[in-house]
């Protein structure tokens, strides 16, 4: 085998890895598709030792052709880090298409949003292939769903989606008690200098960061075990208005 083709064998099984963990299939399960015990299956997986036979197999347990995992490990295919002004547009301009986006982006299959919203089949694959023609996701035979965004996929800064959430998520977010089991409100307010609030937003970017690795360790877990959960960051120069308007004028 040449070095080429050993990667690329290496890439298919990290593919295969990554579906059996979003699929909550376990080695146990692969011994049991391959008849093969689980030591066996580990060592398999441990070398990179696979036949040609017994990646079809690991496919098929997955639902997927060897051909799709194939194309779900090349580099670059899930590439998306922003939409355009335009693409966000047409998903805020529908409300039962950002849902599904934002389902599809959480990994939901069809049958879970079937299953969790009133939406019938044909609406919501209506909505999947809207969603395929934005580039969002691929639509799969037997209708299943891959994403072609990278990990730091985000919302444009300025774009729709964000002034969607300004204007209409972020007062029903902010109502709440945030008294339940895991909610917590705080707010603090002081006096930085430039410097201070430089350290501040590095340590808010790697919060936000650790937010998305434990979105990505969560999608392991089965549906009914993951939760959507909302971390509201900000910090900008501010004085209350009723502050400001007792200021002196300073002309």
């Amino acid at each position: 085998m040449n070095l080429a083709s050993r990667s690329e064998i290496r890439q298919i099984i990290a593919a295969v890895k990554r579906q059996l963990k979003l699929q909550g299939l376990t080695y146990r399960d692969v011994a049991a598709a391959l008849a093969l015990s689980e030591p066996s299956v580990k060592r398999l997986f441990a070398n990179e030792d696979f036949t040609l036979e017994r990646l079809v197999q690991v496919c098929s347990l997955l639902g997927f052709t060897l051909a799709e995992i194939a194309h779900e490990a090349q580099d670059g295919q899930r590439h998306l880090r922003t939409l355009t002004p335009a693409q966000e547009g047409e998903l805020v301009s529908d409300a039962r298409l950002l849902l599904v986006a934002v389902c599809a982006l959480n990994q939901w299959r069809l049958a879970d949003m079937l299953a969790a919203y009133l939406l019938d089949e044909a609406e919501c694959l209506r909505h999947l292939l809207r969603l395929d023609r934005l580039g969002l996701i691929t639509l799969l035979p037997g209708n299943r769903i891959r994403l072609n965004v990278a990990r730091d996929f985000d919302w444009l800064s300025d774009g729709p989606i964000r002034s969607y959430f300004r204007e209409q998520g972020m007062p029903e977010f902010i109502k709440g008690g945030f008294d339940g089991a895991g909610e917590s409100l705080d707010f603090a307010h002081g006096m930085l200098t430039e410097s201070a609030r430089a350290t501040l937003q590095d340590e808010l970017r790697q919060l936000r960061g650790r937010f998305a690795q434990l979105h990505e360790q969560s999608l392991a877990a089965p549906l009914a075990q993951r939760r959507g959960s909302g971390l509201l960051l900000a910090v900008r120069e501010w004085e209350p208005a009723a502050f400001a308007a007792l200021r002196r004028s300073t002309s």
